[in-house]
């Protein structure tokens, strides 16, 4: 058989494969249904665990009024002067619940940014952040520490149900850039010793309130 042979062969192969359907040997495997079992515990237990697990700092609140107060006292323990809070919305309810720091408005020589977010998932203790929100890509990465704001109805079990969520706010105008920050920046490039704070906050605050 010459190789001209032996291509047409291998065509006609490729051809019968391409008009019969094969069944997929591990449908399951698909995405169809998630690995992992519904959590036996509140969702907002379930994300305090996890998220505390990483180092980071969970603040449960009953209201917005709580909320105020507890994000006062953290902020005059840990002395935070510096206070970045662009979200105009936010910063008017924490206001009128007792919490206005002098504004500040250098990102860059801040203590603190406060933000909020798009959803937090319980399984891995992720916060869930977009392109499109209130503070954009890049505050919660420049400022040293990072205060989360996040109601308890944004709270969703995995990491598809988080997507869900962003899908059915933006519909077709998805934003350019969904980011799942998982507890302080963190690495270990420099000789396998880790190392927090290089490539992100060093330290991050979760304050939940129940809405």
């Amino acid at each position: 058989m010459n190789v001209s042979a032996s291509k047409e062969n291998i065509l006609k192969k490729i051809r019968k494969a391409l008009t019969q359907s094969t069944p997929l040997p591990f449908p399951q495997s698909e995405g169809n249904s998630s690995v992992y079992h519904p959590s036996q515990q509140e969702l907002e237990v379930e994300f305090a665990e996890q998220f505390t697990k990483l180092t980071g700092k969970f603040i449960f609140c009953l209201s917005w009024q709580e909320l105020a107060l507890q994000l006062g006292m953290v902020a005059a323990h840990n002395n935070w002067q510096h206070i970045y809070c662009q979200e105009t919305e936010l910063a008017q309810t924490l206001a009128t619940n007792g919490f206005a720091p002098q504004p500040y408005d250098s990102l860059a020589s801040c203590d603190v940014a406060i933000t909020t977010c798009e959803s937090l998932i319980a399984r891995t203790g992720s916060i869930v952040m977009s392109a499109a929100g209130a503070s954009g890509r890049t505050v919660s990465v420049y400022a040293p520490i990072h205060v989360c704001i996040a109601r308890t109805n944004q709270l969703v079990y995995d990491v598809k149900d988080g997507i869900q969520l962003v899908k059915e706010k933006y519909g077709a105008q998805l934003p350019s850039l969904i980011t799942f920050a998982t507890g302080p920046s963190r690495t270990a490039d420099i000789e396998k010793t880790l190392v927090v704070g290089v490539h992100g906050p060093k330290e991050v605050y979760v304050f939940l309130v129940d809405q």
